[in-house]
């Protein structure tokens, strides 16, 4: 019997959207090792230039683009670019993503007393901003929306391809003071089924990772204090999680190359794995 590889993603055409951040620029690595050539996008070229240059150093082949992925034109473009200096794509990382500050609320929960505080530091759900939410849904929804039109016409017409997205444990469980990208992940987990079944006849697979707590730029400095040591709220995170620890990036390449592997994962579509550390399994008690 031969096993089918999961590691082999050889003269593979591979774009991976949000590749300068810390969890993609590693699973574009990754994505290298295995042997294709990944066309990294930031909306920081520098960034994406960094990362493509790492993977060179390694013996990979790669190229940095910056392309604001909520841009259709600036899109469109890229994608032209990357088939000239790469080829046709065959696989997309849908990583970039985040959150907004005005699209969070002050506390946990919301209080009587918070309606009367004279704090105009403590935001509470009142004083969300629109904007802020919008800005969140958008980056989320429209940022892994716009890339799919923009890299997989190819895929379709070629009859096989593979698209993952990156959900969240949010979109499982919403955490406390993040309404708009706990609800904008649930909805890129709800488009990741349903593009799997739009797809399902092109050859085309749609699935999702739903990693757990990992520290990158865009929270660090809400889960550790400046020494390294865990604010309260990083504190009640890993308890938690069972494994009782944040995740490290090198966690989600297994899971991230089975699921892109057109030999291991050809009968997988429509779902979004978690790679939480046990969170969402755990009732708490």
């Amino acid at each position: 019997m031969k096993l089918p590889s999961i590691s082999s993603l050889q003269d593979k055409v591979a774009v991976v959207t949000g590749g300068g951040g810390v969890l993609c620029s590693v699973l574009s690595r990754a994505i290298a090792a295995a042997g294709a050539k990944v066309a990294i996008l930031d909306l920081h070229e520098e960034n994406a230039v960094k990362v493509a240059s790492a993977i060179e150093a390694e013996g990979g082949v790669a190229k940095g683009y910056g392309c604001n992925v909520l841009d259709k034109a600036a899109l469109d473009a890229t994608a032209a670019r990357i088939e000239a200096d790469l080829g046709p794509v065959d696989i997309l990382l849908n990583g970039a993503g985040g959150n907004h500050p005005k699209g969070t609320t002050g506390n946990e929960r919301l209080s009587p007393a918070d309606l009367e505080a004279a704090a105009p530091e403590l935001k509470t759900f009142y004083d969300l901003d629109p904007a802020g939410i919008q800005f969140v849904f958008d980056l989320n929804i429209l940022g892994t929306l716009l890339p799919t039109q923009a890299f997989t016409k190819h895929m379709v017409k070629a009859g096989r391809g593979c698209i993952l997205n990156i959900s969240s444990m949010n979109a499982f469980r919403p955490l406390t003071k993040i309404p708009a990208y706990s609800a904008a992940k649930a909805g890129v987990s709800n488009f990741t089924q349903w593009l799997a079944v739009h797809f399902s006849q092109c050859g085309v697979r749609v699935n999702a990772i739903a990693p757990g707590f990992f520290l990158t730029n865009q929270n660090r400095a809400l889960l550790t204090d400046a020494d390294g040591s865990l604010t309260a709220r990083g504190k009640k995170i890993v308890s938690l999680t069972p494994m009782g620890r944040f995740g490290d990036p090198e966690d989600l390449v297994g899971t991230v190359l089975w699921l892109l592997s057109d030999e291991a994962a050809a009968f997988v579509t429509g779902v979004v794995v978690p790679v939480d550390g046990g969170f969402n399994a755990f009732s708490g008690v």
